[in-house]
């Protein structure tokens, strides 16, 4: 895949240099940054290829600022790594038919400011692509994302592991009225059809972003930002003075 961008190529070439094919730069971009990303990777032995601006808008798109690079799939994580961390402060996300490149990308972005990692159904979810990976501008190297055939038994699998599983729906409990220290799952279903039912049955409990009247609903990754991060609030504010 084409990985576009300063924040992506940098990113790739820390976590998986040995996955890039070549580096992409703009001939005639020779600033600072360009230097700095050439540096690396011939030091870590990438091939770099310097091309035409034309070339480089057919191959990555227009908003590459100059760099891209041929970057292999990135592979799915085992789920026992996605799991991992010290036991009560784990953090997952899983996703509950989020098919929207955009809002995955957006999450991804947000999983890695919260130290969060995220599982994904392997059907009816968007996958690890170019899209994904430019919308999460980097964060898709950063984040641990597994992908498991069953969600159900997934929920019951890491429940049994000491994870408390929360769902989020506008009929659960006010978000700032649940506990939500200790290892956690968040579950957040697709805008519109929300979570599924086996997944909501599944839940230990639902929450709710309380809201202004009338307000709707917001974003996924919106939602998904508000949840882990009120869950970072409450860890900290529990910590010993």
């Amino acid at each position: 895949m084409i990985v576009a961008g300063f924040h992506p190529v940098s990113a790739a070439l820390a976590e998986r240099p040995e996955a890039i094919e070549a580096l992409l730069l703009q001939e005639g971009r020779r600033d600072g940054r360009v230097r700095e990303l050439e540096r690396t990777a011939r030091g870590k032995g990438v091939p770099v290829r310097v091309v035409p601006r034309e070339e480089l808008d057919r191959t990555a798109g227009k908003a590459h600022n100059g760099v891209a690079a041929r970057v292999a799939t990135r592979e799915y994580d085992p789920v026992e790594e996605a799991l991992g961390g010290e036991p009560g402060s784990r953090l997952v996300l899983f996703l509950d038919e989020v098919t929207d490149p955009g809002n995955l990308g957006s999450i991804l972005r947000t999983a890695a400011a919260a130290g969060a990692s995220v599982v994904l159904p392997e059907r009816h979810s968007a996958g690890l692509n170019e899209s994904v990976s430019k919308a999460s501008a980097g964060a898709l190297e950063r984040v641990k994302v597994a992908r498991v055939g069953n969600a159900a038994r997934f929920l019951g699998d890491v429940k049994s592991d000491r994870f408390w599983v929360y769902g989020a729906s506008p009929e659960g409990e006010p978000l700032w009225d649940v506990d939500l220290t200790g290892d956690v799952v968040f579950c957040l279903g697709a805008e519109g059809p929300g979570l599924r039912r086996l997944t909501r049955e599944t839940c230990d409990r639902l929450v709710a972003i309380p809201m202004a009247e009338g307000a709707g609903s917001m974003n996924v990754g919106v939602s998904a930002a508000v949840l882990l991060f009120e869950a970072l609030r409450q860890r900290r504010a529990k910590r010993p003075a």
